[in-house]
């Protein structure tokens, strides 16, 4: 549904104050919106791992490791949009086991574009079939327009590498023996104030 921006201007929440709506930002194509101080954000994200390593990503400005996934694109499935991610970030054919994850993820934005923003980000991790191998053909850029470069973690050193979400650290054993979906709230506003 689209609102003609006219009609709608001020948001009330019983949480904050009133927010001018006329300062909406829209991220298309991806199912993403920035208002105020607030950005919110749809991903998908791939849990990929061979030989028990987990890939995963990162870039010389970001400071922390993430996964393979993405911004889900407006009238994309969050299946669809996990299978281009991992084509366009790995080069490389992998195919859906199932989806293990869904998680619910409130943090600080650090990074230049949300900078000190509240961050709301709904995110699918689909586990994907291994291949029986760690080879990758792909140059691929983050948002921010840095390459980023891929890394296998062995899973038991997961713990101590800075991962986000966090449950990506501590419960990976727990998705990789279940088939059932799991479902995570992840705060670490609290952590960053």
């Amino acid at each position: 549904m689209c609102v003609e921006k006219s009609l709608v201007k001020r948001y009330y929440s019983p949480m904050e104050e009133k927010v001018d709506l006329s300062d909406l930002k829209c991220g298309y194509p991806d199912c993403c919106f920035m208002v105020a101080n607030n950005w919110f954000r749809y991903r998908a994200g791939a849990l990929i791992v061979e030989d028990g390593k987990l890939l995963v990503m990162k870039t010389k400005s970001s400071d922390c490791f993430y996964t393979v996934g993405g911004g889900v694109h407006m009238g994309e499935s969050a299946e669809s949009c996990v299978l281009r991610e991992v084509q366009e970030e790995t080069g490389a054919p992998y195919e859906i086991d199932h989806l293990a994850v869904i998680c619910e993820n409130f943090f600080t934005g650090t990074e230049e574009i949300i900078k000190g923003y509240t961050c709301h980000v709904i995110e699918f991790y689909f586990l994907m079939k291994p291949r029986g191998m760690q080879e990758l053909n792909a140059e691929s850029y983050g948002w921010n327009r840095d390459r980023e470069e891929r890394y296998w973690i062995p899973l038991e050193e997961l713990p101590k590498i800075d991962l986000r979400p966090e449950f990506l650290r501590t419960r990976m054993p727990e998705i990789l023996k279940g088939k059932s979906l799991i479902h995570i709230v992840n705060d670490s506003r609290k952590l960053t104030k």
